[in-house]
């Protein structure tokens, strides 16, 4: 089996986007009449299904993708805790009903209802009816709710801990996972995005968070950001502040994904990171759409970089599916109920 740990509903019916611009348009305009969720069929969802997501799990030849609402779509900086919680549970439902409709191909992990200032304690709620209730197997947690103005606390900071303890109670993992940027000097794909992954290891490193929750998991997309490539840098800054190395102080509860457009950089995350910690990833339908000239492929076929290494048969099934399996309890569990 090949499991997508990061997936998108970048495709949702369009009655869905026209609930959140009226959302929008009341903090505007305070009479504007109340913002309802968008009346959305079957059909609708079978349909931005069908010619996108499942249509090239056919084509690139994967089984089933971790989904989860439009990353840039999540917004937390706008609005207020209200306004992010209804959305955020209109998104995560959404994204329940593609999996009832899809079962064979797609597992929810939620948005979380996440804004600047408010305690994330109040997020856990949401989780909980997530996973209890809509059986999903994971969540995406944004490190900088203030879209690009990083107000939070570094993810090591107590501030973060009730969650965590809903994270552990639940075995569920967390995904690291900004939104849009509202700072112009970040690009929300191009550099938000890896900026937050390789800031979150960083914050790892100089935290002691897995000594006081050492069952707890993230995983860091886009390849683990900038660390791969600056692995050194990492190692030896663990070394500077007296952590112990990265491999007992960070890599037995962090993994990364192969969101990774070209050949050249899997053959580096492959050589620098632990097979037992890469998750295979694509993102579709995601950040980079379109075909790379050079190879005549979509940037975004990552399973073609995986087919392409020179490693072991059963390193690459570690990727494809034993890893995913091991970090997503729930998924592992789900799948073992249906024989999978």
């Amino acid at each position: 089996m090949i499991i997508d740990c990061h997936g998108h509903y970048t495709t949702a019916p369009a009655a869905h986007q026209k609930f959140r611009d009226a959302q929008l348009a009341g903090l505007r305009d305070p009479s504007a009449p109340p913002a309802k969720a968008g009346v959305i069929s079957d059909d609708e969802i079978r349909e931005t299904i069908e010619k996108n997501q499942l249509r090239l799990q056919k084509e690139r030849g994967s089984d089933l993708t971790l989904f989860s609402p439009r990353a840039s779509a999540m917004g937390h900086h706008l609005g207020n805790e209200a306004i992010s919680l209804a959305w955020t549970r209109a998104n995560n439902d959404l994204i329940c009903r593609v999996v009832e409709l899809f079962p064979e191909n797609f597992v929810g992990v939620c948005q979380l209802p996440q804004s600047p200032g408010v305690p994330i304690a109040h997020s856990a709620a949401e989780l909980e009816r997530c996973v209890r209730e809509l059986g999903f197997v994971g969540c995406n947690l944004n490190p900088d709710p203030s879209g690009g103005h990083w107000t939070s606390p570094p993810l090591t900071d107590r501030h973060w801990y009730p969650f965590y303890e809903k994270m552990v109670e639940l075995d569920v993992p967390a995904m690291v996972h900004v939104s849009a940027s509202c700072n112009p000097n970040f690009h929300a794909t191009g550099a938000h995005y890896i900026n937050a992954d390789t800031t979150a290891f960083m914050q790892f490193i100089e935290g002691d968070l897995f000594r006081d929750f050492p069952t707890l998991r993230f995983v860091i997309p886009h390849g683990g950001g900038a660390v791969p490539y600056h692995w050194g840098r990492y190692r030896g800054l663990a070394d500077m502040l007296k952590r112990p190395p990265l491999e007992e102080h960070v890599m037995k509860n962090v993994f990364f994904d192969t969101c990774v457009y070209h050949q050249a950089g899997i053959d580096l995350l492959v050589r620098v990171i632990d097979i037992g910690n890469i998750l295979f990833g694509s993102e579709m339908v995601g950040a980079v759409r379109g075909i790379d000239p050079r190879t005549g492929h979509y940037f975004d076929d990552t399973r073609r970089y995986i087919d392409a290494l020179g490693i072991p048969a059963g390193d690459k099934q570690r990727i494809f599916e034993h890893n995913a399996r091991r970090v997503f309890p729930r998924l592992e569990a789900r799948l073992g109920a249906r024989g999978r």
